[in-house]
């Protein structure tokens, strides 16, 4: 038998929301121990090489870390397998560039850019609140920070939207019926909507009931809800889907339309070189 923690991941093993190719490889980045959960969380090597592709190698993607030019929310991160998770910020100041990773509609990580502005704040959802020694009240946000002396009004479920550069709340959102809030786990998640209804189910899982822009209406736990904005108006900006799932007829029109342009595009950009060809003549 095995002894110890296992250092080693197969990337038939890996989640499916990191996209890795099935042929790529024998083994993936096993990430750290950190504030998100193994199989919730993107390694910064998969970040570099993989979805931004300022690297073509592990080796390099280690350079660029060693250098100290990512940032993830506002700290400098040199470990290639640093465990990055939804709503954390990655900042290049070399490029400056900022980007927040999301869900897309369907579970993948999205690496959303942002604005400079929009960088300097992420949104937590609130999983712990009670008192620490000498009655200090505190909570516990889903990334692992420990918030002291918070506003009393705010309760598990909540989010709060934290400042990186001072590690405080500014402002915070309840986990309450007419709130917008995204899907962060299960068969929906990355879709966003407004809560609807919310059912108590004593000695089991209390479910919710939200409806996205599109009139769609799914339910999941409430411990898959992640409240990201107060009414309609959500606190950060969201990917280009906005979170509404497409049906199967849907995706494939929409599949069509996007091979039908890019045929457009080869046949124009064909017929313009011919023209320079002839005027080069």
């Amino acid at each position: 038998m095995a002894r110890g923690p296992k250092k080693h991941l197969k990337r038939l093993a890996a989640p499916k929301s990191w996209l890795l190719a099935k042929m790529g490889g024998v083994f993936a980045p096993k990430p750290r121990a950190g504030a998100h959960a193994q199989r919730e969380c993107l390694p910064l090597l998969l970040l570099l090489r993989n979805r931004l592709k300022y690297a073509f190698t592990a080796r390099e993607a280690t350079l660029i870390l060693k250098q100290r030019l990512v940032k993830v929310d506002g700290l400098a991160r040199t470990d290639v397998r640093y465990p990055a998770g939804f709503s954390d910020v990655i900042s290049i100041e070399k490029t400056n560039e900022h980007f927040r990773l999301l869900f897309d509609t369907k579970g993948r990580f999205v690496v959303h850019p942002v604005s400079e502005e929009e960088a300097t704040y992420k949104l937590c959802k609130v999983t712990k609140k009670g008192k620490a020694t000498q009655g200090v009240p505190f909570i516990q946000t889903n990334d692992g920070r420990y918030i002291r002396y918070p506003h009393p009004d705010i309760k598990v479920n909540d989010t709060v939207k934290v400042n990186l550069k001072t590690g405080r709340v500014t402002k915070h959102v309840h986990f309450a019926v007419g709130n917008l809030a995204m899907v962060t786990g299960g068969h929906n998640q990355g879709r966003i909507g407004e809560i609807i209804n919310r059912e108590a189910h004593p000695g089991s899982f209390e479910i919710i009931h939200l409806r996205d822009v599109a009139g769609n209406t799914f339910t999941t736990r409430a411990g898959n809800v992640f409240v990201i904005g107060q009414g309609h108006t959500s606190l950060i900006t969201l990917p280009k889907d906005k979170g509404i799932r497409l049906n199967i007829v849907e995706e494939r029109k929409r599949i069509f339309q996007m091979m039908k342009k890019s045929k457009k595009q080869g046949v124009t950009g064909k017929s313009s070189k011919k023209t320079e060809d002839k005027k080069e003549e």
